[in-house]
């Protein structure tokens, strides 16, 4: 896929000029308000690892939160032992440990922390994408399954005080690799790390939905039988972009935990899972521009509710999702995308730069005579 050919999408242009209004952020916004940004820019990365399997392949998953979580502790675990230093973290020693557990010691150091946060949400999705998809559960099945399976991770985490933290999670960290976290200086550039990152992952994202696998992806969503019945094993599809959700969720864990200063079992409950797909399903599932834009308003609204009537927020989230469950099926994207194909046959033809637009101009001169 080459620039040309994905310039030509206008969806990837809207995409292009977020970055960019994103970009501008930290000579508008308060350093409060740039770290509250942050954490919606991660969030916007889940959104497109969550479009990835429910958008393109009718995978709805409400536990996805676990691979948040798995990707955040792991950072978080490599933090917390250089914030410690020869101690014990706080936590261990009221829970009654004298020395460090066996399985914290390798994330003292930096790369098998970072190689962790890829590879315990990989591990996990690959061992249960391959066990459900193999033997045929899904729908509503998998997505009780996956509920499950992130009830059962909290009721572990916060059971587990003394190795994990309990319910108060792990906080109280100092550097990553010699930076101060607490640096304004540092923060920002996080902040651009968190932006460049949005970007990779939308135009890999972009990049995958466009090859063969994506049409195959589509195929299962919109009917697996009559895709498994053409030869191709569905199983073995739907367990690679599970996997791969999933460790782009992880990832996505491991650099908030940089502007949150903390995690805590609260990130990896059935709730903050069901906001994730509540994000997508605002943006537009299927769409991947969608799902970025409906993280980022969705958290932007709740930020601001909860600032001046937090009791409402749950009541607020609840009617946003059965009014677009209701109303806008295809999410704010489908609402433009319909707007603008009424539009369209009335609006002047427009040609972009670099050849750009051209052809779609000649279409509109040709329905015109």
């Amino acid at each position: 896929m080459g620039i040309k050919f994905w310039l030509r999408d206008k969806k990837n242009l809207v995409f292009l000029a977020l970055v960019l209004v994103l970009l501008t952020m930290p000579f508008v916004l308060t350093l409060f308000r740039l770290t509250l940004l942050g954490k919606f820019i991660c969030y916007a990365i889940v959104a497109l690892g969550i479009d990835l399997i429910w958008g393109y392949t009718g995978i709805l998953s409400l536990g996805h939160g676990v691979f948040f979580g798995l990707g955040a502790y792991a950072m978080a675990m490599h933090l917390k032992l250089v914030a410690s230093g020869s101690s014990l973290p706080e936590f261990m020693v009221t829970g009654g440990l004298t020395q460090l557990p066996a399985f914290w010691k390798p994330f003292a150091s930096a790369p098998f922390a970072f190689f962790a946060v890829i590879a315990l949400p990989l591990l996990l999705a690959l061992v249960v994408g391959f066990s459900t998809f193999k033997n045929r559960i899904k729908g509503v099945y998998f997505s009780i399954l996956s509920q499950a399976l992130a009830w059962a991770f909290v009721t572990i985490f916060v059971g587990m005080q003394a190795y994990t933290g309990g319910s108060n999670g792990i906080t109280g960290f100092t550097t990553l690799l010699g930076i101060q976290l607490q640096n304004p200086m540092n923060l920002v550039s996080f902040y651009y790390l968190a932006v460049a990152l949005l970007f990779l992952t939308y135009v890999f994202c972009t990049w995958l939905m466009s090859r063969g696998i994506g049409k195959i992806l589509i195929a299962i969503r919109d009917g697996e039988n009559r895709t498994y019945f053409t030869g191709y094993d569905s199983s073995r599809y739907k367990t690679f972009i599970y996997c791969i959700s999933a460790i782009i969720t992880g990832i996505a864990g491991a650099v908030y935990v940089l502007f949150a200063g903390m995690i805590s079992p609260k990130e990896l409950d059935i709730a903050f899972s069901v906001e994730m797909v509540i994000w997508v399903a605002v943006g537009g599932r299927g769409t991947l521009i969608g799902a970025v834009i409906g993280a980022l308003l969705v958290n932007a609204m709740k930020t601001g509710i909860s600032e001046t009537i937090p009791d409402m927020w749950l009541y607020f989230i609840g009617l946003l999702f059965v009014l677009v469950v209701l109303f806008m099926p295809k999410g704010l994207v489908g609402v433009v995308e319909s707007l603008y194909a009424k539009a369209a046959p009335h609006l002047p033809a427009v040609s972009l730069p670099f050849g750009f637009g051209k052809k779609t101009a000649g279409k509109r001169k040709g329905i015109a005579s």
